[in-house]
């Protein structure tokens, strides 16, 4: 029943930062998108050649999709109780996680990239 407990927690917290995440980047739009990973390394005069909202626009969906995930991986698991589910919903955020990360600047900004 503990760890049932830790499960719910954790993926209801996942969520919740999640979801405050997804708001930041819907309220700065285009501004936000200093936040993500790789990007905002980049030397200013190359991040003048990327859409910026197009990118904020992206990750507010991609945080809100998490978010929903991990909700209701707790939801589900608290109703039921059975820390299996939020299991599951774990490693399916883990798996929407790891396909966002790119090593490759192209990879990862490459469809943002302005003609």
């Amino acid at each position: 029943m503990e760890t049932l407990k830790i499960l719910i927690v954790c993926c209801l917290a996942g969520s919740f930062i999640f979801w405050g995440m997804a708001v930041l980047f819907a309220v700065l739009k285009g501004k936000a998108a200093i936040l993500i990973s790789g990007f905002n390394t980049m030397p200013r005069e190359e991040r003048v050649q990327y859409d910026r909202k197009r990118m904020s626009r992206d990750m507010r969906n991609t945080l809100a999709l998490w978010a929903i995930v991990l909700a209701a991986g707790g939801a589900l698991a608290y109703m039921f109780t059975s820390p299996g589910i939020a299991v599951i919903s774990i490693i399916v955020w883990l798996f929407l996680f790891f396909r966002e990360v790119h090593l490759d600047e192209e990879k990862a900004f490459g469809k943002y990239k302005m003609k």
